[in-house]
């Protein structure tokens, strides 16, 4: 492996950002970020990407290689929750691996942007369409886990009475899934780039384009200091769960390089899939099940994607991915 990438990577000003807001948390700083600025960001981050990816797909049109890689997404959104979840299933209930296999299908939009912003620094093309394979890996991957569940789960007379059966939460889930906030807004902004002309397109760039790192600095603050809050509940859980929150992303990176070099995507095209691969949600899962499956224990899901597989990827992942599709 390229060991000046991975001391480049881990020298990143953003990367840095998300380990000040650890430290913060750790020595008990007063330091916070409100949260209306924090939603503010996190939705400016999604507008920009989508955006971007919308116009750089208008570009490109779908010729068979856009296709290849639109199917390969779609494939691992199916297949990741599954093999998830019976791994996950000899150490946690139907409930709980259910919720981490619909995570670790679905994709983290930061752990995306952050790849994207590591190819831009190193000049390395990649094409707007992937930006519409992210979305198109949200709702199948959480549909899944709780086709998994509902499968799996023991329905009892309790839930059948209060209407919280999973075989009842499909629609509502499928619903949530695609009107989530953070779906709409990266979806909806890859369709107005694409409609959009280029050259009125122009007038937004300073917006899209030269602020965005320094938001997502900022962004990864937030991130570095809620990951570290919850990831002394977590630990309790088991270690067992720390070491697959770092095994599972290897195992779907692995399939998103095979099927990379299978259909011979470009580099660029490749890391950002194998990251989406590799990533797990910890925005649109939680939002959409949290209803649907309240016997998912949110202390296990959200920190084993945020506190664990997040900053692995960012910090490890992104660089190794990088050489093996490079190497």
């Amino acid at each position: 492996m390229d060991f000046h990438a991975l001391v480049t990577n881990l020298t990143n000003p953003t990367l840095l950002y998300f380990l000040l807001g650890v430290l913060a948390t750790v020595v008990k700083s007063d330091l916070e970020l409100p949260a209306p600025t924090i939603k503010f960001i996190s939705l400016y981050l999604l507008f920009s990407i989508g955006f971007k990816g919308g116009q750089e797909l208008a570009h490109s049109g779908f010729p068979p290689a856009v296709l290849a890689a639109l199917s390969a997404a779609l494939a691992l959104a199916l297949t990741v929750p599954v093999y998830t979840f019976f791994v996950l299933r000899r150490f946690l209930d139907p409930y709980n691996a259910g919720a981490l296999a619909a995570a670790y299908g679905s994709v983290s939009a930061v752990t995306f942007i952050t790849a994207s912003a590591f190819l831009d620094d190193r000049q390395v093309a990649y094409g707007g369409h992937m930006v519409a394979a992210m979305a198109l890996m949200e709702a199948p991957a959480i549909i899944v886990g709780l086709l998994l569940i509902r499968r799996f789960a023991p329905v009892s007379a309790e839930m059948v009475a209060e209407g919280r059966q999973p075989a009842n939460s499909l629609g509502s889930v499928a619903h949530e899934a695609f009107t989530n906030g953070s779906v709409l807004m990266i979806v909806g902004s890859l369709v107005i780039g694409f409609l959009a002309d280029s050259k009125a397109a122009e007038g937004i760039k300073p917006f899209t384009s030269d602020i965005f790192k320094g938001f997502l600095a900022v962004f990864l603050l937030e991130m570095g200091m809620v990951a570290a809050r919850r990831f002394g509940a977590f630990r309790r859980a088991g270690w067992v769960l720390i070491v697959l929150g770092i095994v599972l992303p290897l195992v779907g990176a692995g399939l998103a390089l095979m099927l990379a070099r299978l259909l011979h995507l470009a580099p660029g095209d490749g890391l950002l899939l194998t990251v989406l691969a590799a990533s797990a949600s910890y925005i649109a899962v939680p939002a959409a099940l949290r209803l649907a499956v309240p016997q998912a224990d949110p202390g296990i899901y959200l920190p084993m994607a945020l506190a664990v597989t997040f900053p692995f990827n960012i910090a490890v992942g992104v660089p190794l991915y990088f050489h093996l599709l490079t190497a």
